[in-house]
């Protein structure tokens, strides 16, 4: 269950090149994202008119995708233009969707064309800021996209999947706090006067700051629906202000948390991480996203087996305690969007056959 009328990362921009189409599926409705010949992104059903072949194993010519079954050339519009020595321009249009690129990301809208508005697409603190690098990458999870956000919602499981890089005891001693404002879900957690795990080790000699010293440590949690979770996290020089400390003392970031459902139980994470230290230093970009990239990657396993374990015991009911707070808030989001979604749907299709 997913919201449709909305805005999804489909892609990162280098991953659709010039000359050739991504075949990518989200929100369960397969698509093929090509370039036209002024770089501008679209998005049309990856399903060719002509015998069902799918678009994406094609290739870019013009502003068309040509079909790489039988050479079927489809605009942006999903409008068939051309296929040698046949006349095709009468084929019904297959769907286009709207796309919008920005900051780095290819955003598609799988609902309603005709609702689609790119002011909608979110803005972040991080994006086109100079005080900030932005480093990150792509996988594809076999899971319930929700349970990614119920994952990233309750950072209590760093202490047990994270234990050689983020975790650390105190994160299970210090309690987490939730509130919600709206369609906005926070969960944070501060920690003071701690010892640095090892990875905010490096962050802080990576700054030129000391490791061996107490330090402050924040996780400040954010969703938005559809599915978008931004996480403040940091340590700074114990006592010098934890979160709020001036920058000097500390090293801090977002970690940045996109989260597109290709299905039901699959999804596509484009994770990465946003800091706000030596924004210049590519090397350090480099070096920070191929340590981030191991740790998202210890979650995969978990949750693939973790969804595995739930559709193989769909009776059982799931315990809820309070550390689960920020997941259980961003689910209630998620269902009352969906829902109002449903009743907007049902009431236009009433409206049209009162018509």
């Amino acid at each position: 269950m997913f919201p449709l009328n909305t805005w999804y990362v489909a892609a990162r921009s280098e991953e659709i090149p010039a000359d050739k189409p991504l075949g990518r599926r989200i929100c369960n409705q397969p698509m093929a994202f090509f370039r036209n010949s002024a770089g501008v992104a679209a998005a049309v059903l990856d399903f060719c008119p002509h015998r069902g072949a799918p678009l994406a194993l094609g290739y870019v010519e013009g502003d068309t995708l040509v079909c790489g079954y039988h050479g079927l050339a489809m605009g942006c519009d999903g409008k068939t233009v051309s296929m040698p020595c046949q006349r095709v321009r009468g084929f019904p249009a297959i769907r286009s969707f709207p796309v919008h690129e920005a900051h780095g990301f290819v955003w598609v809208w799988p609902g309603d064309a005709a609702l689609a508005d790119t002011a909608l697409v979110p803005q972040f603190e991080w994006q086109n800021n100079p005080a900030f690098a932005y480093g990150g990458g792509l996988y594809h999870i076999g899971c319930d996209y929700r349970l990614m956000i119920d994952n990233l919602m309750d950072l209590t499981h760093e202490t047990y999947v994270h234990s050689n890089s983020i975790g650390q005891k105190e994160i299970d001693e210090v309690p987490c706090q939730t509130r919600v404002d709206g369609d906005h879900v926070v969960t944070e957690r501060y920690m003071e006067g701690i010892e640095a795990p090892p990875f905010w080790k490096l962050a802080l000699r990576l700054n030129d700051l000391p490791d061996d010293q107490p330090v402050d440590r924040w996780q400040i949690c954010h969703f938005t629906p559809p599915s978008h979770v931004m996480i403040e996290v940091g340590v700074a020089l114990a006592g010098n202000g934890g979160h709020a400390a001036p920058d000097a003392v500390k090293a801090a970031s977002w970690v940045v948390d996109f989260i597109t459902p290709e299905t039901d139980t699959s999804m596509h994470y484009f994770w990465g991480m946003a800091r706000k230290f030596k924004p210049q230093d590519p090397a350090l970009t480099a070096q920070i996203r191929e340590g981030q990239g191991k740790i998202f990657g210890e979650d995969l396993e978990m949750l693939e087996r973790q969804q595995k374990n739930l559709l193989a015991f769909p009776d059982r009911k799931l315990l809820m305690l309070n550390i689960d707070a920020g997941g259980v808030q961003s689910r209630k989001v998620i269902d009352r969007v969906v829902a109002a979604e449903q009743a907007a749907a049902a009431a236009a299709t009433a409206q049209g056959v009162a018509a």
